[in-house]
């Protein structure tokens, strides 16, 4: 297991199912779709675990289509409409998130998000969330002409704070995550407490850690 030969100097975490829960507002929103085209809306157990892959996996799985089949560009347009419109309405910090950020600020380590999610769409939930002022550095999926796995958004989070890649650490919970924290030569930490996606399990990522809960973040770092 490679692991940092010190505390890192920058944090950094992907944003949905790692630092904050939105599934019920992505699930909400591909349900809303379903009910336009007179589908019952599906468990949201179903929707949970395809958070983490955007529209196209939301799409995917509440309509059975995937890019480049007739319609789904349509559907994929409608479904980020109606997630526009409830973007807060039960998103939330995990709660579990909370006492690690206040732990980070109190310990004067930075941290920041590298998402995919789009800017339209991450500006206003980071600064709704009271995220903003806090982080050091937000990267979304538009930032660089590259979205995850590519490296390229995290060693632009890096190269904005002036920290060098291999003193930073990266946290999010889909395989893509591990794969660019890896490439942009971070550690790469997994949270399991995520919305993983349906494909290898979470241990098969190749994670210098995989973490059971934020609390295990923190002792990683020796702050708990």
């Amino acid at each position: 297991m490679r692991l940092p030969p010190r505390r890192p100097r920058l944090l950094l975490f992907d944003l949905d199912g790692t630092l904050v829960d939105s599934a019920p507002d992505l699930a909400g929103a591909a349900n809303d779709l379903r009910a336009t085209h007179g589908l019952p809306a599906l468990p949201f157990e179903a929707l949970r675990p395809m958070v983490g892959t955007g529209a196209r996996g939301m799409v995917g799985v509440a309509f059975g289509t995937a890019p480049g089949d007739d319609g789904f560009d349509a559907l994929r347009d409608a479904f980020l409409a109606r997630y526009a419109e409830r973007l807060l309405h039960d998103t939330r910090v995990f709660d579990e998130m909370l006492p690690v950020l206040d732990a980070l600020d109190a310990a004067r380590l930075p941290w920041g998000i590298v998402t995919n999610k789009a800017t339209r769409f991450t500006a206003p939930l980071v600064d709704g969330l009271g995220l903003a002022a806090r982080a050091a550095v937000v990267i979304a999926g538009d930032t660089t002409p590259h979205a995850k796995p590519h490296p390229e958004p995290l060693l632009e989070a890096a190269r904005r704070v002036g920290v060098p890649a291999d003193d930073c650490a990266y946290v999010g919970d889909d395989h893509r995550d591990i794969v660019a924290g890896r490439a942009a030569g971070m550690a790469a930490l997994a949270a399991s407490w995520g919305y993983l996606g349906q494909g290898e399990p979470v241990q098969a990522w190749g994670a210098d850690r995989v973490l059971s809960s934020p609390a295990a973040l923190l002792q990683w770092l020796e702050l708990a």
